[in-house]
């Protein structure tokens, strides 16, 4: 169930509520003598306490505003995730926010109460739903445009999540096709979706090999938002990983751990694809297309081989020496692809190498571009949202390790380095302003860490709205 959000206009009496505020002597009108003393008997550190005013609650939230202010917003985010929790626990069903801060504020508290209440509950016997049917919010700066905003992008972000925590038993290639068609139809952007036929007419050589070991077709899908008299004449492009699953093809996985969370290889497919709803819904100015190659990579009898020579649609020839490192290979057709549109700028996203999570564990994205303009702005987006990236270099020295003796180059190079190798293979198909983001780390969580829920966490969909947003 999605949240309505609805302003209002007056605070209202017995009802669980949050107050938001920055200064304690402003709302002491709305505290009793008792709870204007225990909040400030709470620990100096603390930035939030829960009061009981039975058969109701009162949520008191006031992060320290000396911190960066990035920070300041991503501690309300997590006081409105902490509230979150006690909704949950006390199965409250109407609350209200009410704010004595700063508006932008306000926002990152609901953001972060909404993104916490999402729950993946479609295979069990009893379903879960923590979020409210409606939730008023009294702050006199925001506008209805704001609160739909807000509902707009956290809808993405959550149906971002639901198509990473689906299970390949449910979401091919195929469906996957069908559920971004679905959503076009819904939301207003086109889609095209590419078959087999079609893809082996564009001669999507890498595409194309990762899929020999599967018993289901490959699928190219395209979806475009093109809104009259857009800001850039050039269209934006994303490029998504769509391996719906990895079982490392012949090369296979080495544990069973490192293979059980692989439904989650389809991650940057399905940012592109939210991040599409989240734009086409809010009617942002931007001309924007999404590509995304879509297979799954088995060991079946005819699978690629290490030792195998494929085609690209360009026409490089890579020889495969380890079929674990696939995702660069149906990248490189769509970046090919993407030529066509004449970007402005392409941007890729990926789970595609084990190293960006021992660099940054789950709390950034990492980034590696030939376009340092289009990067800065990108990164000060990650600031903003807390989608943090941090940039590693292109040096030509990491392209070394793709040389090969019998192609024009190899899919893998040595141990060292990986997830900068990785990017230098992607480099070779990119003539455009490009920045590749290896979303490896952030894309699926084992534990719960504020409003970001165990499993999938929609991680670049905010990053790329509030990117597109101020796209000038």
């Amino acid at each position: 169930m999605k949240t309505k959000l609805s302003k209002i206009t007056d605070i209202p009496e017995k009802i669980s509520m949050a107050l938001l505020f920055s200064d304690a002597s402003r709302i002491e009108v709305q505290l009793s003598q008792e709870e204007s003393a225990l909040w400030k008997r709470k620990p100096e550190k603390t930035d939030t306490l829960l009061i009981q005013r039975l058969p109701c609650f009162l949520f008191l939230a006031s992060p320290v505003l000396t911190h960066p202010a990035n920070r300041v917003l991503e501690n309300f985010r997590k006081a409105g995730a902490s509230w979150m929790e006690v909704v949950r626990k006390e199965k409250l069903e109407n609350i209200v926010v009410c704010s004595f801060t700063e508006t932008a504020y306000t926002k990152a508290f609901i953001e972060g109460m909404l993104l916490s209440g999402y729950s993946f509950s479609k295979y069990k016997k009893e379903k879960e739903n923590f979020l409210p049917e409606v939730l008023g919010v009294w702050d006199s700066g925001l506008t209805e445009g704001d609160l739909t905003e807000l509902e707009w992008i956290t809808d993405a972000v959550s149906w971002a999540r639901d198509l990473v925590n689906e299970p390949l038993s449910s979401l091919n290639a195929r469906q996957l096709a069908k559920e971004f068609s679905q959503k076009g139809e819904e939301s207003g952007f086109s889609v095209e979706v590419f078959h087999k036929q079609k893809i082996e007419t564009l001669k999507m050589g890498g595409l194309l090999a990762v899929n020999q070991g599967s018993i289901d077709p490959p699928t190219f899908t395209i979806m475009e938002w093109k809104p009259e008299n857009p800001v850039n004449s050039q269209p934006v492009v994303l490029v998504g990983k769509g391996v719906v699953f990895d079982t490392g093809g012949l090369s296979l996985k080495p544990t069973p751990k490192s293979m059980d969370y692989m439904k989650s290889d389809m991650a940057g497919a399905a940012v592109v694809a939210a991040t599409l709803q989240a734009v086409s819904r809010a009617r942002l100015p931007v001309h924007v297309v999404g590509l995304v190659p879509a297979t799954d990579n088995r060991p079946n009898g005819n699978a690629m081989a290490p030792g195998d020579v494929i085609t690209i649609s360009d026409g490089t020839t890579v020889e495969v020496l380890n079929t674990d490192a696939e995702g660069r290979l149906i990248l490189a057709d769509a970046l090919c692809y993407a030529r066509k549109y004449n970007p402005l700028l392409v941007i890729d996203l990926a789970t595609l190498t084990g190293a960006a999570s021992i660099i940054a564990g789950n709390q950034g994205i990492l980034a590696m571009s030939n376009s340092a303009e289009h990067l800065h702005s990108l990164m000060k987006s990650g600031e903003e949202v807390y989608e943090r990236i941090i940039e590693l270099p292109l040096w030509e020295e990491f392209a070394t390790p793709l040389k090969s003796d019998v192609a024009d180059m190899t899919n893998l190079g040595g141990r060292e380095g990986q997830t900068i190798v990785a990017a230098k293979f992607l480099e070779h198909f990119t003539h455009f302003p490009w920045i590749h983001l290896d979303i490896a780390g952030t894309a699926f969580v084992f534990e719960k860490e504020g409003y970001k829920c165990k499993g999938a966490t929609g991680s670049g969909v905010r990053l790329l709205f509030n990117f597109l947003k101020y796209l000038k």
